[in-house]
């Protein structure tokens, strides 16, 4: 059964490899807009139906999903106004924020409390560094405040908490571009993978730790 149900859902996750690849090879292509706007919002909408269809049906399962679902508004949002893509993402990090406090790790040791805590500092004070914008700063309040708290959750920091940072270090990039560093063709190659792996990592680490300690879950 466990191996029937890996097989039907796993054309989800090629899916979106595959849209993922696909928006990063030809987006300096001469491709309509529109047709690069659906391959970047499938991306990570076809996560988001990974997570609906593979996670338990519980608020948490719900909640992973209602994360990439937000992320993927975030991809389409932020090609048509730079303030609504923004705010669909900081709803995506408060989402995240809510499932990762409801599953703290009991007793995180004094190193994983120090990153989390660097994390929430250092990502608004950098954003802010890097772009010169107040509101880019709030924004990295959120961004820092889900990757401390995803560090500091019981889903694996070395899936779902090295998501998290890989989407922090992806949108400090683009607060680079935005303040004297200005456009770099390192900041071109790396903010897309960055970013996709990053939620791939959430997504995919937090359905695999919820179905593992919820075996009885229904089948789908």
């Amino acid at each position: 059964m466990a191996r029937a149900a890996l097989i039907e859902h796993r054309p989800w996750l090629v899916a979106s490899m595959v849209a993922a690849g696909l928006y990063y090879v030809l987006s300096d292509a001469p491709v309509g807009g529109v047709q690069l706007m659906a391959l970047k919002g499938a991306s990570v909408a076809l996560l988001a139906i990974y997570a609906l269809r593979r996670a338990p049906a519980t608020s948490d399962g719900r909640l992973i999903a209602l994360v990439m679902a937000l992320g993927a508004l975030g991809d389409l949002a932020i090609e048509l106004d730079f303030m609504a893509g923004g705010a669909a993402f900081a709803a995506a990090h408060l989402a995240a924020v809510l499932l990762f406090l409801r599953n703290r790790r009991p007793h995180p040791s004094p190193s994983q409390r120090l990153t989390a805590l660097v994390l929430a500092v250092v990502t608004p004070l950098v954003s802010w560094l890097l772009s010169g914008d107040v509101a880019v700063a709030i924004y990295g309040t959120v961004l820092g405040l889900m990757a401390a708290t995803a560090w500091l959750s019981r889903f694996g920091r070395y899936r779902v908490g090295a998501g998290a940072v890989l989407f922090v270090l992806s949108d400090g990039l683009i607060f680079s571009r935005m303040g004297p560093v200005g456009e770099t063709v390192l900041a071109d190659w790396l903010i897309w993978p960055l970013y996709y792996f990053g939620q791939f990592l959430i997504a995919t680490g937090v359905v695999q730790a919820l179905r593992r300690h919820a075996p009885a879950a229904r089948p789908v």
